[in-house]
């Protein structure tokens, strides 16, 4: 008996998918719902569970294949054993008699499959980034003198490569600029692959690209920027992290406080809201926030549904669990569906300052940046304050220079004095 492998329905508006790779190989013993093959399509990757238990006995499409919804993958077959893999134990036990005579009793076993043993996956050296514990300033307990030291401290040198030319092996000043000197090898990459890697982009990449590419196409794209005072934030969330953890089993991020201050930032600018339809503005009476997560394969955005009737700890929690969802490629298409207006947190990465690109059918998207210590006027006197440069990327179309700054200066004073999100003022 066996059971096919078809591609499933993918999500709307989808009828195609990439085979990314197999998870198991022709051959392989595989359970019912166990993951056997990854699909990629425009917006997520998804696996393909086995319908049934059994072996993988035949792969019809290979890694790289383009495949529409409903085509054959491969072929799954019942466990069966063979004849030849039985084997009967014939197990001779002595019986001594009644007159003390041995005889010898043959016992017919139950058959038993043997198996080979599988066998063990390769151990995979891998880059790993590890603390560097190097103690630069010495070798052998010798006593380096104070420049050679100074110079072996701030530039990180490992002695154990260093062959001194002075008395007895002594590392001089010299030998250290000489060896500063030599040229470097080329890159571990180009060493392993050469001058250039030619590599065809996956799916989502593709698709990241097009979309991006409408987006500068297909709107009047604006950005207006802001700055604010992180100091209440940071002090609400040092005063209450510890209480608000412990009640809630989440941490208190700046998501939650970005979150409420744009909905409400949105509620009073509904164009900011708003996508173009045709000849016709369509206004969103509720309030999808999408995110930006960046996973190894690309940029996705889901969404967080309904953030106007979410507690701060709800948005903590549902980010938490959509975000880790993302990252494990466990994604589905319906968390990507249906965000009215973005938020991108480039200041995880270091970010500075951007202007980041709509969501397409989104008019609106805000970066978040780096929060940086800088020099600000308060009161008269110049202060040390956590800053951060907001910038609002925006559709010109239907959405006016005035109600963009706006929108932005609102979302800075929610976020200067977060108790406007708690009073709903």
């Amino acid at each position: 008996m066996s059971e096919k492998i078809l591609v499933p329905v993918l999500g709307e508006s989808i009828t195609e998918a990439t085979v990314a790779k197999w998870l198991k190989k022709e051959g392989d013993t595989v359970e019912a719902d166990e993951a056997i093959v990854e699909l990629e399509t425009d917006k997520v990757n998804l696996e393909v569970p086995s319908p049934i238990d059994g072996v993988l006995s035949e792969i019809n499409s290979k890694d790289g294949v383009t495949v529409e919804v409903g085509a054959l993958l491969g072929t799954i077959s019942q466990n069966e054993i063979q004849p030849s893999q039985k084997k009967v134990i014939t197990k001779i036990e002595p019986k001594i008699t009644e007159n003390n005579v041995v005889n010898l009793e043959i016992k017919k076993e139950t058959p038993r499959v043997f198996e080979e043993p599988e066998e063990e996956e390769p151990l995979i050296l891998t880059n790993e980034v590890k603390k560097d514990k190097t103690d630069y300033s010495n070798k052998n307990n010798e006593i380096l003198s104070p420049s050679v030291r100074k110079i072996v401290v701030e530039n990180k040198i490992n002695l154990e490569k260093v062959r001194g030319s002075g008395k007895e092996g002594r590392i001089l000043k010299g030998d250290l600029i000489s060896m500063m000197g030599k040229n470097p090898q080329p890159s571990e990459r180009k060493i392993k692959y050469g001058q250039e890697e030619r590599i065809k982009m996956s799916r989502l990449r593709q698709t990241i690209a097009k979309r991006l590419k409408q987006a500068q196409e297909n709107a009047a794209l604006l950005t207006t920027f802001n700055e604010v005072d992180m100091t209440s934030i940071m002090e609400i969330r040092k005063e209450n992290q510890e209480d608000f953890q412990s009640r809630y089993n989440i941490k208190l991020g700046f998501m939650s406080f970005f979150v409420k201050a744009c909905v409400a930032a949105l509620k009073t600018f509904p164009s900011v809201n708003a996508e173009i339809d045709g000849d016709e503005i369509i206004y969103k009476n509720y309030y999808n926030i999408s995110f930006a997560v960046g996973t190894e394969k690309g940029l996705v955005v889901p969404v967080l549904r309904d953030a106007d009737q979410l507690s701060f700890a709800d948005i903590e929690k549902n980010i938490k669990t959509i975000s880790e969802k993302a990252r494990d490629g466990k994604i589905t298409i319906e968390d990507l569906q249906g965000g009215t207006f973005t938020i991108s947190n480039g200041g995880v990465y270091g970010s500075m300052l951007s202007t980041p690109i709509l969501n397409l059918p989104q008019s609106g998207v805000l970066g978040m940046h780096n929060i940086v210590e800088r020099p600000m006027v308060v009161d008269g006197e110049i202060k040390i304050r956590p800053i951060m440069y907001l910038a609002l990327s925006y559709d010109h179309r239907i959405i006016d220079g005035k109600e963009s700054v706006s929108f932005l200066k609102m979302v800075k004073e929610n976020l200067e004095d977060p108790r406007r999100l708690f009073l709903n003022i």
